[in-house]
């Protein structure tokens, strides 16, 4: 991956902050999404789905 187009999606944490601040980093096409990104991915410190958002690298 090439790192200078790198994004870093924090990790909110479940409902009772479990799992808050685990990071994975990913891309994006900075061409056709200009917001920022929110998904749901695996976290493992939670053991379960959260949500993670972007934030400065």
């Amino acid at each position: 991956m090439s790192q200078n187009h790198l994004i870093k999606l924090v990790s909110v944490g479940g409902p009772k902050g479990v799992g808050k601040g685990h990071t994975y980093f990913s891309r994006k096409n900075k061409k056709s999404v200009e917001r920022k990104i929110e998904v749901k991915k695996y976290n493992p410190i939670a053991k379960k789905h959260t949500v993670y958002k972007e934030k400065k690298v």
